[in-house]
């Protein structure tokens, strides 16, 4: 797998925040049931390295990767636990390194042109657009994909499941990433039918 065919494997990838890793196997279990294999565990809580370990040995059917990659040690640290691709939100010469260096997939964040065109120099064509709707949403992508048609994006940020047609209805979006599937109050009850319910819906996009 690369980072140009992840964004074939599914039309929307759950951003998750996990505070307790122990949650992790059902809640990506639930998901994966719902159609949604791929799955982003962010790196903002203590829980998301014993979270991606956890899953990647225990739900084989997931495509368990690593969000929130900020510095070398994030994308070192997750590839180690066994992330199969990485995700930043924002991306540096440095960080573009970094991540490169792991052999892992990665999807870079860029929010203009300029940031896209800079990692098309380098041979990188799959791109997270964050943050989405603040950066200008559909008519934004619409109007990169005239001049920059081989860059395709996952745009993520102010995703939801209303405003998610319109961005994988576009030539350069691959899928979209989103929060809403895993509600905190669903992942803290327990609730993972809610979960692979919503994740069913979502999978119905494309």
């Amino acid at each position: 797998m690369n980072a140009d065919s992840l964004l074939d494997l599914a039309p929307v990838v759950p951003v998750v925040v996990l505070d307790d890793a122990g949650a992790a196997v059902p809640l990506a279990r639930a998901l994966v049931a719902g159609g949604l294999p791929v799955i982003e565990l962010t790196l903002r809580t203590p829980a998301a390295l014993p979270a991606i370990e956890r899953v990647a040995a225990e739900v084989p059917d997931a495509v368990v990767g690593a969000g929130t990659v900020v510095r070398r040690a994030d994308a070192e640290r997750a590839a180690k636990a066994g992330a199969r691709f990485l995700v930043s939100p924002g991306c540096t010469p440095a960080l573009r390194a970094a991540m490169a260096d792991t052999g892992v997939p990665f999807l870079p964040g860029v929010a203009t042109a300029s940031e896209a065109l800079a990692l098309l120099e380098e041979g990188v064509t799959a791109l997270k657009f964050f943050p989405a709707e603040a950066a200008g949403g559909v008519p934004y992508l619409k109007a990169l994909g005239g001049p920059l048609p081989q860059a395709r994006f996952c745009p993520t940020g102010g995703v939801t499941l209303a405003n998610a047609p319109g961005y994988l209805g576009l030539p350069n979006v691959g899928c979209v990433g989103g929060t809403w599937l895993t509600p905190r109050d669903a992942i803290a009850a327990g609730d993972w039918t809610r979960i692979e319910e919503l994740a069913r819906t979502a999978a119905a996009l494309r």
